[in-house]
């Protein structure tokens, strides 16, 4: 048994709590703490540094996990405490259990399950938390919470599709600049020492080259201290409005990716835009929520001015056609719903018609990123070699009397 430190706190009075609980794991812990009425925050061993806090990460398959189980418990029938301790006892990631336990104290002091996820914007977003709200309203919480598991699901199946199309670029230009490294810190020195040795004046490529090279060798120190910088400065920069404005428009506009990252924002629009409908979230409701949901300012920006116009009666598929931060595609299949009666519907055809192309979009970058890095490839390594053997030709030119 282990001795553990805890703070938590007391939903009956609001009021914060520390003491110690011995326990066989930190799971455990959490299970006696939430037990004697309390709602844990932080758990740590006794003397130790705190094991975790709740600014660390849960990731989507673990929120799958839980909307998954959750809906499956209410369905058959179990009270939403119980199969909240139910889906606490099965979460294998130590600081969501906290997390739900805090949950159970919330519900048990009479809360809906949607104000004890608000209190959590770190694991449960707007997105989550307004399906669970309709859900429970309509008294279809557990279909409600399988339609977030699903709509969990296929966002990351798309943010995993993405990352992929990016990362082979990525590695490829990183062997890139290491062969160039390699190259300019070992080769080209000894050319140099070969040129002094025969008073000859080196090439214009070359000295330049050796310049670099002279810089990586001797100030490499400086160099890394530069790189850190920039892409602090970077990172920086790109949580400022202007930095993400410039960030977005570059995913939107950029060649060859700019395609790939407009079908994601349309997939993810109208697959959120789908699940919020069927829930039974009201019309201007969606669109706020789908607009943060997307992740692009512009978007977002064209959703709200699209909300204005929805509120003084205006269609949603009139509201946003012709605006160029929407692939035509969306507003059609809207309008056909808005005649039909079935807006969810057809945002979910529109969803899974841009899920495909999008994987029709990452095969077809694969096919041709390829050779697109092989020019460039070779077109740097072009310059290295002329570096390296332009001054080696001109020697033996300058000994054979050309």
């Amino acid at each position: 048994m282990l001795n553990y430190e805890y703070k938590a706190k007391d939903p009956a009075t609001g009021k914060e709590v520390q003491a110690q609980v011995t326990a066989e794991s930190e799971s455990a812990a959490a299970k006696l703490i939430s037990e004697q009425g309390l709602a844990p925050i932080e758990i740590h061993l006794k003397g130790k540094k705190r094991g975790f806090s709740f600014k660390n990460r849960i990731s989507s398959k673990e929120k799958v996990l839980f909307s998954r189980q959750l809906s499956t418990l209410i369905n058959a029938g179990l009270p939403l405490t119980q199969s909240l301790r139910t889906v606490s006892d099965q979460m294998p990631n130590k600081e969501f259990v906290v997390i739900i336990n805090k949950i159970i104290s919330d519900v048990e002091a009479g809360s809906s399950l949607a104000k004890a996820l608000e209190k959590h914007p770190q694991v449960f977003n707007k997105v989550f938390t307004s399906l669970v709200a309709a859900g429970e309203t309509s008294g279809t919480l557990d279909e409600a919470l399988e339609r977030i598991a699903n709509q969990q699901e296929k966002d990351a199946e798309i943010t995993s599709k993405i990352r992929g199309a990016l990362i082979y670029p990525i590695l490829v230009l990183i062997v890139i600049f290491a062969v160039i490294g390699f190259l300019l810190v070992t080769v080209l020195p000894q050319v140099e020492q070969l040129y002094l040795d025969l008073k000859q004046e080196l090439p214009f490529v070359t000295s330049t080259m050796l310049s670099v090279s002279r810089l990586i060798t001797n100030l490499w120190w400086l160099v890394i201290l530069v790189l850190i910088a920039a892409v602090w400065g970077v990172r920086q920069y790109i949580k400022t409005d202007s930095g993400r404005s410039i960030i977005d428009t570059f995913k939107m506009r950029v060649p060859l990716f700019g395609k790939l990252f407009m079908k994601m924002y349309m997939a993810r629009f109208t697959r959120t835009g789908q699940t919020l409908m069927a829930t039974g979230v009201p019309m201007l409701e969606m669109m706020r929520i789908s607009a943060n949901a997307v992740n692009n300012v512009h978007i977002q920006k064209s959703l709200m001015q699209a909300t204005t116009k929805v509120k003084s009666g205006v269609a949603l598929s009139e509201a946003i056609s012709n605006d160029p931060n929407f692939l035509p595609l969306v507003p059609q299949m809207i309008g056909i719903g808005e005649q039909s009666g079935a807006i969810d519907s057809m945002m979910g055809k529109a969803a899974s018609f841009y899920e495909n192309e999008l994987d029709n979009e990452v095969k077809a970058i694969s096919t041709i990123i390829e050779p697109v890095l092989m020019v460039i490839l070779a077109l740097v390594a072009g310059v290295v070699v002329v570096a390296i053997l332009l001054p080696i030709y001109g020697l033996v030119g300058s000994n054979l009397g050309f």
